[in-house]
């Protein structure tokens, strides 16, 4: 699936199972809350938290594609073409960046 087919699934299922978009500051709201739970599973998969009795059955990849899903959303309802921004975005990362990481010694 492109990007493109991506907004286009999302705005069919929105307009017809979802009924309508939420508004983009509900959007938001749910977007942060989504990128929480991710950030929960990375804390305690990768990092020093331990899992708790409450988050065995957890699932990144569907907690992930949440957070897809709603900046798909907020993407349809602003008018932004996922696919123009983020090709301009590597774009713009490939210039500022050409040398940088190349140089970061951090990075040998």
């Amino acid at each position: 699936m492109t990007i493109e087919e991506a907004q286009q699934t999302v705005d069919r299922w929105i307009n017809t199972t979802g009924i309508r978009y939420f508004n983009e500051l509900t959007n938001t709201a749910i977007l942060m809350e989504e990128v929480g739970e991710v950030a929960r599973i990375m804390a305690r998969k990768y990092g020093e938290q331990s899992f708790k009795k409450s988050d065995e059955e957890v699932n990144l990849a569907d907690e992930m594609a949440d957070v897809l899903f709603v900046l798909v959303c907020l993407a349809n309802q602003t008018g932004i073409n996922l696919t123009d921004a983020f090709e301009k975005n590597l774009q713009k990362k490939s210039i500022r960046d050409a040398d940088r990481h190349k140089n970061n010694e951090k990075l040998k």
